[in-house]
């Protein structure tokens, strides 16, 4: 209960910012509509209008301040609006709809699990080559580095485009792109956990002239479960973000990047919203989820989750 309490405070913190953000961010497209409705609206003329900061157009005008919360195509919607237009495509459209985020939220989750599981693994072999080979430890982890710094905007559409090429498509070249950002932060976590037993307890490994393997599997594996499961956890949304990223340049017709390109090319931003914030529930859903399957393991471990 306690870690909830700070989290939740955090969270009315930002709601109430956002209500607040909605006044001034409307308040000029409200007064435009309101004057076309025949509601009297100060400054009259819309080019004075224009010239007038939103707060000093709303204090001007607090009669039209409550528009701005339920304007149909507004700046920034209100979280009332988001909130509506989530749960009305969430539990009242069919699953298979196309207007259903259930169904988007399936096309963008299946190569996010994919490319996870394909960035997991790649990313824990690495880390193992890398903690026994001095030569992996030397070539391998820059590059590794190096591979971080390329913009995934500038990297997915090549992937895309010469997967396509070789007529490669659909969940693969997603799956590609999200395995390459979630194997960093597994590599990064597991060479570190792999490396935490201290000195005493490898010399012990010696003594009883535990060879390499044995050495994996009684200390070094055990002791970098820690550091596996918070890197998974960051891992997972870095592959969620991935396959948004990659759905973005090739005009998908599903997913949650596809209704984000539909609210954006259709002047329909709640649709965007709704997709934004379905896709931040569905990362929030998977983390945790593996802080859950943390917790156990763990404890069976006779550790304690942090």
């Amino acid at each position: 209960m306690k870690s909830i309490v700070p989290v939740l405070t955090v969270v009315a913190a930002i709601f109430a910012f956002w209500a607040l953000a909605v006044i001034p961010m409307n308040i000029h497209l409200v007064a435009d509509q309101a004057q076309r409705d025949e509601i009297v609206v100060a400054p009259e003329e819309p080019a004075a209008r224009q010239e007038v900061s939103g707060i000093g157009l709303a204090l001007r005008n607090p009669h039209i301040i409550p528009l701005t919360y339920t304007f149909v195509r507004p700046t920034l919607p209100s979280p009332h609006q988001v909130g509506a237009e989530l749960y009305d495509s969430v539990f009242a459209k069919k699953i298979t709809s196309k207007r259903s985020l259930v169904y988007h939220g399936w096309v963008t989750l299946a190569p996010t699990l994919l490319g996870f599981v394909i960035g997991t693994g790649l990313g824990i072999l690495l880390a193992v080559g890398i903690v026994y080979s001095r030569v992996m430890d030397a070539s391998v982890m820059p590059w590794a580095i190096v591979s971080q710094t390329i913009p995934i905007l500038a990297l997915a559409p090549m992937i895309i485009v010469v997967l396509g090429s070789m007529g490669i498509q659909g969940l693969f070249p997603k799956s590609l792109i999200a395995a390459y950002l979630s194997f960093f932060p597994v590599v990064v976590g597991m060479v570190k956990g792999l490396r935490s037993p201290d000195q005493m307890q490898l010399d012990l490994l010696r003594t009883y002239n535990a060879s390499n393997t044995q050495g994996f599997w009684a200390l070094r594996l055990p002791a970098s479960t820690p550091y596996l499961f918070a890197s998974l956890k960051i891992g997972i949304s870095a592959s969620l973000v991935g396959t948004i990223v990659a759905e973005l340049p090739t005009g998908a017709k599903a997913g949650f990047g596809a209704r984000m390109l539909v609210g954006d090319q259709y002047g329909q931003p709640l649709v965007s919203w709704a997709a934004l914030f379905g896709a931040a529930i569905t990362a929030a859903a998977l983390v945790g989820l593996f802080g859950l399957i943390e917790r156990v393991t763990l404890k069976r471990m006779g550790m304690q989750a942090a």
